[in-house]
């Protein structure tokens, strides 16, 4: 069943593919926008290809690790484009290459379903048209890139397609996660900054094609060089916030989910609730001390996978280090924060953790955890009172003989 949220979004998604589509077989049949020259619509296509293949790989990584709002770096031909294409021509661009992406790379990436590609291509084709049509308006379309004038219908091309291509994104994720933060929406400033660079390597591609087409090739080590060092960015981000023993957020990622997550339910005022687990692995000093701490290494990692799969999907699971771990779960009542408590517990107390190790095959069964229960706004206004009164009902869980929940 759709939430309401996700039917706003797919309204909003499909209007905007119907605008795209439409907006853009109109300009195709009323040739609006002047005559096209094939070479340089298969000159940009041969470039786009040409990129997306020698990045290939990084591009995966990164759609793994990206969250809602990513540097499309593509946007450096779409900016050429429309320096170089009429309106409905650079549409066609992003068409091209976004759907030779998802051949090559997204359609493996199980963070890019292909409802949210087919809305990604509409608000390119839409940023390019918007970027594209202005300059034809304005008169600006076709001036010589290398002319003050030129210049000026550059970086306004480059501002229209950011401008626009921000405000839909930005609307999308709104209504795909209710997310209201401003770096939530449309990236950090050092995002923007990188999207801006690429802007600039796409005015610079204009200007080779234009004056010399050979020099759009040294276009191309830099923008893969950007693109390899994006990847490594993201790739500190999370290694910054991931626990290595389980994969789980750590103790700084978690809590920072925490912090927005509380400070979206204060926005929601009456409405905003959301509960924290905190879960106690029992007697975990015995396997230690039973098997050795590479064993115990072992079965933290097969807890934090039973944990994760007894929570919900948009549910924040993190380690608090040592054998503690925490979730946090938005938007949820009192009955089904004790429902979901109660189905990590049998999880764990399911487990039969088999290990192979130098000297043979080791099983370990029989764990239990205990669980401390918490809810805001109930345990009180601040985000440190929600933490301390799971706490406190952990400790209690303990006290009353373990493998149980308390609230």
């Amino acid at each position: 069943m759709w939430t309401g949220a996700k039917r706003r979004w797919i309204t909003y998604a499909l209007c905007c593919e119907l605008a795209a589509v439409a907006t853009t077989g109109a300009a195709l049949a009323a040739g609006f926008g002047g005559p096209v020259r094939p070479v340089w619509f298969a000159v940009l296509v041969a470039l786009g290809v040409a990129q997306a293949e020698m990045s290939r790989r990084i591009e995966r990584l990164r759609r793994w690790m990206s969250g809602q709002t990513h540097i499309n770096v593509t946007s450096v031909w779409y900016l050429a484009g429309v320096v170089l294409l009429p309106p409905a021509w650079v549409a066609l661009l992003a068409v091209v290459l976004y759907a030779h992406l998802w051949v090559r790379v997204w359609r493996h990436v199980r963070t890019r379903p292909a409802h949210r590609f087919v809305a990604s291509t509409a608000w390119a084709m839409l940023s390019c048209f918007a970027a594209s049509s202005v300059l034809t308006w304005s008169g600006l379309h076709g001036t010589p890139v290398q002319t003050p004038r030129g210049l000026v219908a550059l970086c306004l091309a480059a501002v229209v397609f950011e401008l626009v291509n921000v405000g839909l994104v930005a609307a999308g994720i709104y209504l795909y996660t209710s997310q209201r933060s401003t770096a939530d929406l449309v990236g950090t400033w050092e995002d923007n900054a990188f999207e801006v660079a690429t802007l600039c390597l796409g005015g610079l591609a204009a200007l080779a094609l234009v004056e010399q087409p050979v020099l759009v090739l040294f276009v191309i080590a830099p923008l893969l060089l950007l693109h390899r060092y994006l990847l490594l960015k993201q790739q500190l981000q999370v290694a910054a916030v991931t626990d290595e023993k389980t994969g789980l957020l750590n103790t700084a990622g978690w809590h920072e989910s925490a912090v927005r997550e509380h400070a979206r339910a204060l926005r929601r005022g009456a409405v905003g609730e959301f509960a924290v687990l905190m879960i106690d692995l029992d007697h975990f000093k015995r396997i230690n001390d039973t098997y050795g701490h590479l064993t115990g290494d072992d079965v933290l990692a097969a807890v934090a996978v039973a944990i994760s799969g007894a929570v919900r999907q948009g549910d924040t699971v993190g380690r608090f280090g040592g054998e503690e771990f925490v979730v946090l779960l938005p938007g949820l009542g009192r009955a089904d924060v004790l429902g979901i408590a109660e189905r990590v517990r049998v999880a764990v107390g399911e487990l039969n953790v088999v290990i192979s190790t130098g000297g043979g095959t080791v099983r370990v069964s029989g764990l239990s955890v205990s669980i401390g229960v918490a809810r805001f706004p109930d345990t009180g206004p601040a985000l440190d009172d929600v933490l301390r009164s799971a706490d406190a009902a952990l400790y209690r869980a303990k006290d009353a003989g373990r493998n149980r929940v308390a609230v």
